[in-house]
């Protein structure tokens, strides 16, 4: 009978629990979420994600003189680490020499056919001006035969003497056009080897050239620092296998990681509210907890098309005012762009902002639906012209029994 008795007890306690955590009487307790309606400065922002760079790097170049050669793209075939820190001197990157070595072994099979051409310009000269000196001495012996024959015939008969004055003459139009000749013949060898000599010397330096220019595909650091690779105009950094073009051979950068930007882009709905000046708070996605202040330094003047959609954004960089060792290029930032600042004005927040066909409205704490008359927001408040005071409570979401609510027009 006594264990019965506890039994009834027991069960009466958890019929009360029961009861109890189910609410009680069974009618259900509103529970309404409430903010105070604020007074002071209201701040109106632009917040937008944005890519750490420095503000300042020296540019690590490929070779400079590819385009003499008529090379207009170099790949990379190999590269260190991004983000790799290097002392001054130390390997960066090799590009694909392929092209030019192909150019090299041309140009050296040149070389080579007029080092052979001059040899033999050379030849060839010399012995054509040797067989036109020997031509003018044995002209010259023979000019002096006729003069003594002339000079010994003066008791010959008068035709004989006659024929040794026409064969005089005779030798000596041979000689002086031998003369003439062998001039010429000089002159034209002497264009022949410069010809020759010019090319060779032409064909030498390009040699000479390529081979100082292989040398440059073997990339170094030209100071200690930060190895960042170059973007191409998509974005996408330039690893092993990117091209490096001839115009701009830019391979990778050393970064003034002192100095930092965050470079962001800036829909062209909210463009017209960003100005040069503006301050900016800027936190870091790698280590949320860090702020750091910032000002807006440039505003692009025309707009670009958004990778992979069709919305036009316009460039914005800020400027990071601290230093701090843990900044790091491409690190993702989160932007706060403070557009504007109203003083000494009343705002709520923007989830407790209502509208119909009729007016714009609150729903107050007590039990009144109160008619509000609004200003500018931002992304989570908005300001209260008329209607609300400081210290009272709106709601953040519509209470189910609104039709309850008592109705305040102003």
């Amino acid at each position: 009978m006594k264990n019965r008795y506890y039994l009834l007890i027991v069960l009466g306690v958890i019929v009360i629990l029961i009861v109890w955590l189910s609410g009680g009487t069974g009618t259900p307790v509103e529970k309404n979420i409430t903010a105070p309606v604020k007074h002071g400065d209201f701040s109106i922002n632009v917040t937008i994600t944005g890519e750490l760079e420095a503000r300042t790097s020296e540019k690590i170049y490929g070779p400079n003189g590819v385009r003499d050669f008529r090379i207009w793209n170099l790949k990379i075939e190999d590269i260190i680490p991004d983000g790799t820190v290097v002392d001054s001197g130390q390997y960066i990157a090799r590009l694909d020499r392929s092209e030019l070595s192909n150019r090299l072994k041309d140009e050296q099979n040149e070389l080579e056919k007029l080092e052979s051409q001059f040899i033999k310009t050379k030849l060839d000269t010399s012995m054509t001006l040797r067989a036109a000196r020997d031509e003018l001495i044995n002209l010259k012996f023979a000019l002096e035969e006729k003069k003594i024959k002339l000079e010994q015939s003066v008791f010959e008969p008068p035709a004989t003497i006659r024929q040794y004055e026409i064969d005089l003459d005779k030798g000596e139009r041979a000689y002086s056009q031998a003369v003439t000749n062998y001039g010429l013949k000089k002159q034209k060898a002497e264009a022949d080897m410069q010809e020759v000599s010019a090319s060779l010397n032409q064909s030498r330096r390009k040699f000479e050239q390529m081979m100082d220019l292989l040398s440059e595909f073997t990339i170094t650091a030209p100071k200690a620092g930060m190895v960042i690779y170059k973007r191409n105009w998509d974005g996408s950094k330039m690893g092993i296998g990117a091209t490096v073009g001839a115009w701009d051979p830019v391979v990778a950068e050393l970064p003034d990681l002192t100095k930092m930007i965050s470079k962001t882009y800036v829909n062209e709905i909210d463009i017209s509210k960003i100005k040069t000046g503006q301050k900016v708070d800027i936190s870091v996605d790698a280590f949320p907890d860090k702020h750091f202040t910032g000002e807006v330094t440039e505003v692009a003047n025309i707009g670009e098309q958004m990778k992979n959609s069709n919305a036009k954004v316009f460039e914005v960089k800020v400027d990071v005012h601290e230093f701090d060792s843990i900044l790091r290029p491409a690190m993702t930032t989160k932007n706060i762009i403070t557009t504007d600042v109203i003083n000494d004005v009343t705002y709520i927040p923007l989830e407790a902002v209502h509208s119909n066909d009729s007016m714009v409205f609150v729903y107050k704490s007590n039990r009144i639906k109160q008619q509000i008359i609004t200003g500018k927001s931002n992304e989570n408040e908005v300001i209260v012209i008329e209607g609300l005071a400081e210290g009272e409570e709106v709601l953040l979401s519509v209470p189910e029994d609104k039709d309850k609510y008592k109705v305040n027009v102003l």
